[in-house]
């Protein structure tokens, strides 16, 4: 007869997995991809590295999971955003500013998150990201071109358009740190002036 893990074995190595997740999040805020390896994960974790293999069969696959879990959290609180603003001009400034403000609260990991060059599998995963932000984005355009905040346009073209822009801002300041008092403003108003708002 095979074993089956019961529900409270699943949930220790869930528990295991997350704790190593967020071991290696927290080298990632420190120094980055670079310095990230599954010895220093364990270390950090507090097990050891063949427990870290037993859950992870590579960087590749842990840095998934961790990009998939940290991405969700953010699609999320910008989708959530943008739904509390009424007008159109509202909830793109709020896509805006949300994502660019919890970026540069953790700029080191942002920037691994969004452009440190990293691997095939992450590059795939940005991705889908960038599409998920898309989503939001010309849900948010197409709003406004219905209400007449917005001149007609391909509200998907616009949409890909600004997150390639908003990324494009962020990857110097959140690699340097030097993100100034106007960046996320700046950032706002060019967004909705490349939409053609009204002043």
């Amino acid at each position: 007869m095979a074993y089956r893990r019961t529900a409270a074995v699943e949930q220790r190595l869930e528990d295991r997995r997350a704790a190593i997740a967020a071991a290696a999040i927290a080298l990632l805020s420190d120094h980055g991809y670079r310095a990230l390896s599954i010895a220093a994960v364990a270390e950090h974790a507090g097990v050891a590295t063949g427990t870290v293999y037993r859950h992870y069969t590579d960087k590749s696959e842990l840095m998934v999971r961790i990009f998939r879990d940290l991405c969700a959290r953010e699609v999320e609180a910008v989708t959530v955003a943008s739904a509390a603003a009424g007008s159109a001009t509202g909830k793109v400034a709020a896509l805006v500013e949300t994502f660019a403000q919890r970026a540069l609260r953790n700029p080191r990991l942002a920037y691994t998150l969004l452009a440190e060059p990293v691997d095939a599998a992450l590059d795939a995963e940005r991705l889908v990201l960038r599409r998920a932000f898309a989503a939001a984005f010309a849900d948010a355009i197409g709003h406004g071109i219905t209400t007449g905040e917005f001149p007609d346009q391909d509200a998907g073209l616009a949409a890909a358009a600004l997150v390639g822009a908003v990324g494009e801002v962020l990857t110097d300041p959140l690699h340097t740190g030097t993100a100034t008092v106007g960046t996320v403003p700046d950032l706002v108003t060019f967004a909705l002036r490349a939409l053609g708002a009204p002043r």
